[in-house]
């Protein structure tokens, strides 16, 4: 319907301001009050550079807050004990996973994300959300192996295969000088693929057989852990670790920044790994998808998206960022794998309730070995 001019101004411009609304719009619509302009953010910590928030808050006229979770699980658990009120959640596949499966999410409404067009086609239309009906790619890990390259080149060990954390005839010179993730999915997932099996193998006598290789190398390992081996491996106090790419690039630059008479270095097993893909989804207690939206395609232009990378090594399915990464990131391998690297990589699907219950089981008995 068409606005007559000889409308009041008061009714012309409230005409034109609703007509300009879409629905995701409509809550900013109402939110006259500037302390209700807030996007509410549920991310994993240290995940989004302080400038970069800056910047979209003085882009938007709003206020970013921020609450962390530290694992999937954390991020469910939390969510499942009645936290709400988040506009955006930055999950891993299996979790969106599992999210989508409780219709805890909002669909996106792709005519407010024109940015999409930059994410490498490779991390769009995954086994968890084939039509991106709700999720948009953030970022990227690996679960790698990191290493004090200096060490292992002198007991001549290779860096270059999950043996070094499964085989005793190399564990007998690192022994207590390995920790491998506390994780039931990410431990199993490495043995499964030395062994030769899918990561998201379910059968269990495969399970088993990944079982005993972990028990028979659990007497050389120094700890179960999923954050102190960043700073062990920059003080040199461990060799190897199982762990995330991120967190071993962190690792590689507190090293070089302290000094220290050695490199910490970081490879994709050659039998493969796990990627984790991080992304972007809306939830549906939110209050501002109005902001959700405009938040997803401002963390879509390249230069917003390549800060995350720089700040956390992080991978990025980000095309129009690779011009702002430092070239030394986009050169590592082990950050930016090639196509054949690629290849090797699964991302962790969800398991069922039976599954689960043998999985856990199974690591009791690991843990009490």
């Amino acid at each position: 319907m068409k606005i007559r001019c000889a409308l009041t101004g008061f009714l012309c411009l409230l005409a034109i301001t609703l007509a300009s609304c879409t629905p995701a719009d409509k809550t900013a619509a109402h939110s006259a009050n500037p302390k209700d302009n807030i996007l509410r953010l549920f991310n994993w910590n240290n995940y989004i550079s302080q400038e970069t928030v800056e910047r979209f808050e003085q882009t938007c006229q709003c206020r970013v807050t921020q609450d962390y979770y530290s694992d999937n699980e954390e991020l469910l658990a939390k969510l499942a004990a009645g936290a709400t009120g988040y506009d955006l959640l930055v999950p891993t596949g299996n979790a969106m996973d599992t999210l989508i499966h409780q219709h805890a999410l909002r669909e996106l409404d792709k005519s407010q994300l024109p940015n999409l067009k930059n994410i490498d086609p490779n991390y769009l239309g995954t086994v968890f959300d084939p039509d991106n009906r709700y999720s948009v790619p953030y970022a990227y890990t690996i679960t790698l192996l990191g290493f004090n390259r200096e060490k292992l080149a002198g007991l001549g060990l290779p860096t270059n295969s999950w043996a070094i954390i499964f085989e005793p005839k190399y564990l007998e010179k690192l022994k207590g000088r390995v920790t491998v993730l506390d994780s039931q999915r990410e431990l199993m997932a490495a043995a499964l693929k030395y062994l030769g099996y899918s990561a998201n193998d379910t059968d269990e006598n495969h399970w088993q057989q990944a079982k005993a290789l972990i028990i028979r190398a659990k007497p050389y390992w120094a700890a179960f852990s999923n954050t102190s081996y960043i700073r062990e491996l920059a003080v040199g106090n461990l060799w190897v670790a199982h762990g995330y790419s991120n967190d071993m690039f962190q690792a590689a630059q507190d090293a070089k920044k302290t000094g220290r008479h050695f490199s910490v270095d970081f490879t994709i097993p050659k039998e493969g790994a796990v990627l984790s893909l991080d992304s972007m989804v809306l939830h549906q207690s939110g209050r501002r998808p109005d902001l959700a939206h405009r938040f997803i395609n401002f963390m879509l232009e390249g230069q917003n998206s390549a800060e995350l990378t720089n700040l956390t090594g992080s991978g990025n399915p980000n095309l129009d960022a690779r011009p702002y990464i430092h070239t030394d990131i986009v050169a590592n391998p082990a950050i930016f794998p090639d196509a054949a690297q690629i290849a090797r990589l699964e991302m962790l699907e969800d398991i069922d309730h039976t599954q689960r219950r043998l999985l856990s089981r199974i690591w009791t008995e690991i843990k009490l070995r």
